[in-house]
């Protein structure tokens, strides 16, 4: 518990718990649920992110075609990539998370191979809870998850048969390919076909399609992704979200990476080269930095990636995880820290001040390339209001932040198991200025014999 509740913070004199605001320990109480059928629910989640993966597979396959018949083969081998790539990335993700490496599945494998692996899982998915309750089998393992309630914290106790068991690993290996999918496809494919509508100025139905699929998956993804982070630093609670938490989640990430792809594509509208040169510094940056923090660590590799890989698939597995890691803070916050030498790959304290850095810098960033883009503009910019459109971008930016800031103090589901919360870091602050000012108008000590100048 001491991991999860570390924070930067510390700094700050602690505020007296009338103050702080928290509630006193509370009371654990065991509840034993029993292996009920019923309440396994359809796998939305499955259905949706093979439908976004099979969509955005087909439409970017259509408009590479309609590329090949107008002979841009520029825009023909970036599109071509984007949809390629993390359709590979993902046919690999569901065998890993499967461990379908020493299982004799020729079908399947037949069908990753041509790229329709999550279509085959989708429907076996759908069987799975066809089946579950129809026969009575013995469980496998029990599970044993803690819920926060508002005066006590209640212990569940759950009997998991066979059969949801395999559910749940499927709903977990679609979790992480939907993230994979939006930050390694969704959005470069949305970038890029923004930033070829913007040269062009034309948009075919074709890229619309494209274009509003990708927008939907990114927005899935980035919230699966905030969703997994929870799960991830709370592995021993139950994480409910409700239904203002998904609202506010979404505002948040809609808004962020909205932003950062529209600079981008205006930025690189003017500087072609130079919006290649930053991103590319951007990605290295984000990719090398756990592997330095890794060597500065001097601690070895880990051992519980998977159980028959080599060191040779240890680093590639870990390669892969930093390769997200980095197209995920390209255009927003993971919301996960990075650490290769823990044994859980992810470090599990709520860290404030890399989230502090992460936007500051970004911020500036961001303002950095719109001033830029506004300085150099191109005559196509001259029908556009253009300082209504920087001031829209940047008040778009600090909406953002705000919902954000909003979440974690309202509506994040394990904030009662923070040190400090938004509210005690803003209190501290201004309780140090408030200190300051006062110390700065105390008048000067009086002493029986002295003679006291104010110079």
């Amino acid at each position: 518990m001491d991991a999860v509740c570390e924070s930067s913070i510390g700094e700050c004199s602690d505020p007296p718990p009338s103050k702080r605001g928290t509630l006193p320990p509370p009371s654990i109480v065991l509840q034993i649920e029993p292996k009920t059928f019923s309440q396994v629910r359809l796998p939305y989640s499955i259905i949706l992110t093979t439908l976004l993966y099979c969509g955005e597979l087909v439409s970017a396959a259509i408009l590479t075609t309609s590329y090949s018949h107008s002979n841009d083969q520029f825009w023909l081998l970036l599109t071509l990539f984007f949809m390629l790539m993390p359709s590979i990335m993902d046919q690999l993700t569901l065998i890993f998370v499967h461990r379908d490496l020493t299982s004799d599945k020729p079908m399947v494998f037949c069908m990753h191979l041509l790229l329709l692996g999550p279509l085959i899982r989708c429907l076996e998915a759908l069987m799975i809870y066809c089946q579950v309750g129809v026969e009575e089998e013995p469980y496998v393992t029990i599970t044993r998850k803690k819920q926060l309630r508002r005066d006590s914290e209640i212990e569940v106790e759950q009997e998991v048969g066979h059969s949801l068991r395999r559910l749940v690993t499927h709903r977990n290996a679609f979790k992480r390919m939907a993230v994979i999918q939006a930050f390694l496809g969704s959005t470069p494919q949305l970038t890029l076909q923004l930033y070829i509508s913007v040269m062009e100025q034309y948009i075919p139905p074709t890229r619309a399609v494209l274009m509003g699929i990708c927008l939907v998956s990114v927005t899935y993804g980035a919230l699966v992704c905030n969703v997994l982070a929870i799960q991830i630093k709370y592995d021993d609670y139950k994480i409910r979200l409700r239904p203002l938490a998904f609202i506010c989640i979404i505002l948040w990430r809609s808004l962020e990476i909205s932003t950062r792809i529209t600079v981008l594509v205006f930025f690189g509208s003017v500087f072609k080269h130079y919006a290649l040169a930053v991103g590319m510094a951007n990605f290295l940056v984000l990719f090398f930095l756990p592997w330095v923090q890794f060597w500065r660590s001097g601690a070895q590799l880990p051992d519980n990636v998977e159980k028959n890989f080599s060191r040779v698939g240890t680093v590639s597995v870990l390669c892969a995880i930093t390769l997200l890691y980095a197209g995920i803070n390209i255009f927003c916050w993971s919301a996960v820290q990075l650490r290769l030498s823990d044994r859980d790959l992810i470090s599990k304290s709520q860290s404030w001040k890399y989230l502090v850095f992460y936007y500051v810098f970004r911020g500036v960033e961001n303002s950095v390339l719109l001033i830029l883009w506004y300085l150099f503009k191109t005559d196509f910019y001259e029908y556009i209001c253009m300082p209504m459109l920087v001031v829209q971008l940047i008040v778009t930016y600090c909406l953002a932040i705000a919902f954000m800031l909003f979440f974690y103090q309202y509506f994040h589901p394990c904030r009662r198991l923070f040190t400090h919360n938004i509210s005690d870091f803003l209190e501290c602050v201004c309780c140090k200025s408030r200190q300051a000012a006062h110390s700065s108008h105390l008048d000067p000590p009086y002493e029986p014999g002295v003679r006291h100048s104010i110079v």
